[in-house]
């Protein structure tokens, strides 16, 4: 099989680190701006940022939309840090005008680890990631408050729900493509060969 296409949502955050990561992981990594960049990718990753930014330029480069529509058909999906929160379906302290993608049943809290200089690294054990922790790199870091039945708590951090997975969608409330580690990342693109793989049958 082809080696799968997945595009970095690249309107604001670390999207370089993210292509770097994806191509380590054997996947043909391209920015994603525009919705017919958005049409020729197999999967996409949102990076993190700041999610009230992410959200106003995803309306205004017109992707929001077809985004949403891609996302509810079943384009495997991964959000870090603020990707997190765009894959939510419900914040509990939005910002005036923000919007979400959804995506996955879970109620997220903005910056809920702290501010900027409370930023930290941890140890993360992550289901469906082999081998020892992953290192966690938490910048004004959100966590999950709760998810709905049809997601799959991943990984906790300190008591809270920090990696969750629905279906195609993956989301991790840490940055592991600042450190080197690119398991979480083959993970979303095993994914993404696995829904290609039943889209093809």
């Amino acid at each position: 099989m082809s080696t799968p296409v997945i595009g970095v949502l690249a309107l604001q955050g670390d999207v370089r680190e993210h292509l770097v990561a994806l191509a380590a992981a054997d996947a043909v990594a391209r920015p994603v701006r525009r919705p017919d960049e958005l049409a020729e990718v197999d999967g996409l990753v949102i990076p993190g940022g700041e999610s009230t930014t992410i959200s106003k330029l995803a309306v205004l480069f017109g992707v929001m939309e077809p985004l949403r529509a891609r996302v509810h058909a079943g384009l495997p999906v991964y959000g870090t840090c603020a990707g997190l929160i765009m894959l939510a379906d419900k914040i509990l302290d939005p910002r005036s005008g923000q919007e979400t993608i959804g995506g996955i049943d879970m109620i997220v809290r903005r910056n809920a680890f702290g501010r900027q200089n409370e930023s930290f690294e941890a140890a993360v054990d992550v289901k469906g990631v082999p081998g020892d922790p992953v290192e966690g790199v938490f910048i004004r870091a959100p966590w999950v408050e709760s998810v709905g039945a049809e997601a799959e708590v991943l990984a906790e951090h300190g008591g809270h729900i920090v990696a969750v997975r629905q279906g195609n969608a993956l989301a991790t409330s840490f940055h592991p493509e600042l450190t080197g580690d690119h398991r979480v990342h083959s993970l979303f693109v095993d994914m993404v060969r696995a829904n290609r793989t039943r889209e093809s049958l």
